[in-house]
């Protein structure tokens, strides 16, 4: 059975990127463009990990990680955010929000993949 991430970013672009490196590395993928969308398709899927940007069109990364964690079902879920926000703070800010970790963009897929694996070992 293979695992379930959930990709959250409003950038077709980047879900691309994320979704074929995911898929060709046996993971299934499911997406979310919006916060909104976020939460409520990890509610209904319990995905097994969440890669979350920051900037999205309704509530942001930070607000959508919240929401997440404080569903009892999902707050062991392992989230990555995985941003191109990188200023000073924006670490602390995204693991006070509930993330377990914090991935800046451009990443490289050998360490996106070596992250999501130290929680999802194969």
């Amino acid at each position: 059975m293979s695992r379930r991430i959930l990709v959250v970013d409003d950038q077709e672009d980047n879900r691309r990127i994320l979704r074929d490196l995911l898929t060709n590395s046996g993971f299934e993928v499911i997406q979310a463009e919006t916060g909104e969308q976020a939460v409520a398709l990890a509610e209904a899927q319990v995905p097994d990990l969440i890669l979350m940007d920051i900037q999205l069109p309704d509530i942001d990364g930070y607000e959508a990680t919240r929401r997440i964690k404080a569903k009892p079902a999902l707050r062991a879920t392992p989230l990555i955010v995985v941003t191109s926000y990188a200023l000073s703070g924006d670490e602390a800010k995204a693991l006070v929000a509930g993330a377990n970790a914090y991935v800046s963009k451009p990443f490289s897929p050998r360490a996106l993949l070596a992250k999501i694996r130290e929680f999802l070992p194969p």
